[in-house]
């Protein structure tokens, strides 16, 4: 038999040394104000934010829940502040093209006083103009210029009526107008009595109002041009009125912009704007006779505003935002629109910031998953990344799905640092399928979410601690409950050497550790309490683990915990649900007989096995014709099954039990059902690490427990999986009392002398192993079967001979 002694308890769980902390509670710890073990991500952060060159945006890589996106703020915050701040950008409106709105870019602070002053500007101008001209001056102004032409009217009227009044005609106004008619002795001749007048008179009469009606006709044409004299006179007395105040506003103005060029081309447009309309002031209100109701209406002087898209004229550096919501709208702005009268209307007012106009000048950060999920908002962003500039589209128009007015906003200029979020696996696929992606992201920082654990990381994971405690207002965290939380981070980590920086779950830990101390009224986080959340979360979710072990224990799944059985072995399964993952053993069997080195995977054939699973069943067939069968035929059929197995089965982590299993068959040795294996195994039958090493240990124990722990029942695991063992103090002390055994094998060959009870057997130099060893067995019922084989091949050659005719 083999001396492979088992694992010692201290090498199954390794406990925080209390001694090593130097702390009695988190009060006594400073909050952190770094972070831990992660220079390689946050050195590519910092480089990312620092390089100005394009295309140097940053895709930090991690699971979720490791506190990426806290830490990235953390970093970022105190850079940005230290930056100047952005401009201010605004769209004014374009007075000549009032479809493409105008942008203008202002130093921070003043895009949002600029927006107040125009308020005020038009405020005063819609009680000062009309103010102005009902004042007295104007009136008079206007009247003198209206009596002007009134009497210029009148001269001409009255020279023409004297001059018709001495032939006899006389000039009268009608309601239709003016007309000419014969006199005699200052009075209308009658219709009649015209008629009764010599043809010779009627002709004069007839020539001389011929005359004065062309003269009229004259005088009448050149009316509208009077008209139009006077009212370019009334509008020019209007720009000297208004002229006057809007000039002085717009020089006040102009003084405190003198330095914006743009600005000051701005103010030159509103004022020839505001003089050109300034009969909007004088009537802000108009009214409309609509299906017999009077609707009043109020003029809009939003023209004259000014729309600031992002102010940021509060203190604080360059701006650092994050948007968690990155639709195409919330990226890159959109623009809205309002109902009027039933139609649809927008203007330069109604356009709306996205996430990339507010971190215009600083830092945004973004989950890739959400910005990918989003109609054409990665395609918008990339755009926007690339043209440098932020376009604002509305995707009605660009793919013509609806028919409203809508603007053509002028692009502002972009020039931020974009920061995403996400699994390695969205890097990768964007790597390999998104050929602008590299381009634009060309610094990767990769989160590490396990951190070597030792003294030193112990204090420091101390320390984060106590940070998260005082920023969630918890309880204070003793020694022992601090202790505790380190070795659930060992367990986390599935590495007794390393520490999980997976800050959901900690964070979690703690807060429900939190309600327990309280729940039972103490006033510090002790260890049993910890001990209590881990214990409470994995029962409200052990369920299922619960039904599958009641099972077991009630002989409906048959697993045996005593005895021996040849071809027969304990696998062990892991089934994850979300979060949660526990194992359960299963009954792995094996069978083999006579043919042409055939391994049957029984999972395979009807596809309920993984590609890895049966890459293993695979490698199994490879050993045993490298070691059994280098000079001979391999002359044995076997099959393999996970009994009572329903769903898929993957992984290789039960190739070493499915080869122990054929063969204890071959051999004819019995193995141990108070056993169990896990552990893949290679071509050479050396023992290789799995994951989930804990849980399957634990998985077997609860069962042997279950049924009561004799001395002799225990787990065979990979010797390179020693070092990942973290296991519940339950199973610590049952190994410790001799109640229960982990034994750590590197070949195949110590595991098959553990279960067997048998040497494994080395070959000799000729290739024979010694009588009585597992190996021995096995080669001589090979060699057996190759005999049989070989003795059917003769005779079917010689029943095939042609027999001899006499």
């Amino acid at each position: 038999m083999i001396n492979l002694l088992p694992l010692d308890a201290k090498q199954l769980h390794r406990a925080c040394d209390q001694a090593q902390m130097g702390f009695k509670s988190t009060d006594d710890l400073e909050d952190m104000t770094g972070i831990i073990g992660q220079m390689r991500a946050m050195d590519a952060i910092r480089f990312g934010a620092d390089i100005r060159h394009e295309g140097y945006n940053v895709f930090v890589l991690g699971p979720s829940g490791m506190g990426k996106r806290s830490m990235v703020q953390q970093l970022l915050e105190k850079k940005a502040g230290a930056e100047s701040p952005p401009f201010d950008w605004c769209y004014v409106n374009n007075f000549a093209h009032p479809h493409k709105p105008q942008v203008l870019s202002l130093p921070s602070g003043r895009g949002t006083e600029l927006s107040l002053y125009m308020e005020k500007l038009v405020e005063y101008l819609m009680s000062a103009i009309p103010a102005l001209f009902e004042s007295d001056e104007y009136q008079a102004r206007a009247r003198l210029i209206r009596d002007e032409f009134g009497k210029r009217q009148d001269a001409v009227f009255r020279e023409l009526a004297e001059d018709a009044e001495k032939q006899e005609v006389a000039l009268l106004r009608t309601p239709e107008g003016f007309a000419l008619a014969p006199t005699r002795n200052h009075e209308v001749i009658p219709p009649d009595e015209y008629e009764n007048l010599p043809d010779e008179e009627k002709k004069r009469v007839a020539t001389v109002i011929a005359d004065l009606q062309a003269r009229l006709e004259k005088i009448m044409g050149q009316m509208p041009q009077w008209r139009r004299e006077r009212h370019e006179k009334i509008r020019q007395l209007d720009r000297e009125t208004t002229l006057s105040v809007i000039v002085h506003l717009m020089d006040e103005l102009k003084k405190r912009y003198g330095d914006l060029s743009a600005v000051l081309e701005y103010f030159e447009k509103v004022q020839a704007d505001l003089i050109e309309n300034i009969d909007d002031f004088r009537k802000p209100e108009e009214t409309a006779n609509i299906g017999g109701m009077t609707i009043v209406s109020r003029r809009s002087f939003s023209r004259y505003k000014v729309n600031v898209l992002c102010g940021n004229g509060e203190p604080g550096g360059a701006p650092l935002i994050s948007e968690d919501n990155p639709t195409h709208g919330n990226l890159v702005g959109r623009i809205e629109h309002v109902a009027q009268f039933g139609a649809l209307v927008t203007d330069f007012t109604l356009i709306k910031a996205g996430a990339l106009h507010r971190a215009n000048g600083g830092y945004l950060l973004l989950d890739v998953k959400d910005v990918l999920v989003q109609p054409f908002a990665w395609e918008a962003l990339k755009r926007a990344l690339q043209s440098h500039e932020i376009r604002i589209e509305s995707l009605g128009q660009m793919y013509s799905l609806v028919s409203t007015v809508s603007l053509e906003p002028e692009p502002i200029p972009l020039n931020v640092k974009v920061i995403l979020f996400g699994d390695r696996l969205f890097y990768y696929l964007l790597q390999q399928y998104d050929p602008e992606f590299g381009e634009l992201f060309k610094v990767a920082a990769d989160v590490d979410d396990r951190i070597a654990r030792n003294a030193d990381n112990h204090l420091l994971y101390a320390r984060m601690i106590a940070t998260l405690v005082r920023r969630d207002s918890l309880l204070p965290f003793d020694c022992s409950a601090v202790a505790r939380v380190i070795e659930h981070a060992s367990r986390l980590a599935e590495d007794a050497e390393k520490l999980t920086m997976h800050m959901r779950r900690l964070t979690d830990l703690l807060c429900e550790s939190d309600y327990w101390a309280r729940e039972s009224g103490g006033s510090i986080v002790q260890g049993a309490d910890v001990q209590k959340a881990i214990d409470e979360e994995i029962r409200r979710q052990d369920r299922i683990k619960g039904r599958l072990q009641e099972a077991i224990l009630r002989d409906i799944l048959m697993i045996d915990t005593g005895g021996v059985i040849a071809g027969q072995i304990n696998g062990l399964s892991v089934i994850e649900l979300g979060d949660y993952a526990f194992a359960v053993p299963a009954r792995i069997t094996a069978t083999t007989r006579l043919g042409d080195g055939e391994l049957v995977n029984i999972e395979r054939e009807v596809k309920l096995s993984g590609a890895i699973h049966s890459k293993g069943v695979l490698i199994l067939s490879s050993f045993l014709a490298a070691r059994y069968a280098k000079n001979q035929p391999l002359s044995f059929a076997a099959s393999l099954v996970f009994e009572q197995s329903y769903g898929t089965v993957d992984g290789d982590s039960a190739s070493l039990a499915e080869l122990c299993a054929l063969l204890s068959n071959l051999a004819n040795a019995p193995i141990a059902q108070s056993l169990a294996v896990t552990g893949s195994v290679n071509q050479l039958g050396q023992v290789q690490a799995i994951g989930a090493v804990n849980e399957k240990i634990e998985g077997f124990f609860d069962i042997c427990q279950a049924r009561g722990l004799t001395g002799s029942q225990g787990v065979l695991i990979p010797a390179a999986n020693a070092v990942h063992l973290m296991l519940r103090r339950d199973v610590v002390e049952a190994a410790e009392n001799k109640k229960f055994s982990i034994y750590a094998v590197e070949t195949v060959d110590q595991a098959m002398a553990l279960l067997t009870g048998l040497i494994a057997g080395e070959a000799s130099a000729d290739g024979v192993y010694p009588g009585g060893s597992v190996n021995r067995g096995v080669a001589d019922r090979l060699a057996e079967l190759t005999k049989i084989r070989l003795s059917f091949s003769r005779k079917s050659s010689f029943d095939k001979k042609p027999k001899t005719q006499n």
